[in-house]
């Protein structure tokens, strides 16, 4: 494959990767802000069930001691098919050192354990509407 290609393709993977963090962390502040304040989408079902379901997905990856399957893409895209490794642009530089913090990977699974049960408690105090299917 192309070098360029694979730049453009894991530059691609860490805007999605950054995307669902910052997904993730607006739920985590919008849900209690929003039921506060009285805004109707913080309750809309899809919408909630899937911030909790990626919340769990990323604190399971992490107590099995697995790294995100998001940064394995990412590097394995990265790596040079027997060329030297392309610098990295400035910006991707600047959310990779956002993203990817140098810890080990039990810290990241007590916090993300930690979360993922704050986010469940904002589905008991803010419960989300359940669709008309099973109303």
């Amino acid at each position: 494959m192309d070098p360029q290609y694979r730049s453009a393709l894991a530059d691609a993977m860490l805007l999605l990767h950054l995307g669902i963090i910052l997904f993730n962390l607006f739920g985590l502040v919008a849900i209690p802000l929003g039921a506060w304040r009285g805004w109707d989408f913080v309750r809309v079902f899809w919408w909630r069930a899937l911030h909790l379901a990626i919340l769990a997905a990323v604190a399971l990856q992490a107590v099995l001691q697995r790294i995100c399957f998001l940064t394995v893409w990412q590097f394995d895209l990265l790596q040079p098919a027997g060329g030297p490794a392309a610098p990295t642009p400035l910006i991707a530089g600047w959310i990779d050192r956002l993203i990817y913090w140098p810890l080990p990977l039990w810290v990241f699974a007590v916090l993300y354990v930690a979360v993922c049960l704050y986010a469940l408690l904002l589905w008991l105090l803010v419960p989300p509407r359940l669709p008309p299917l099973f109303r």
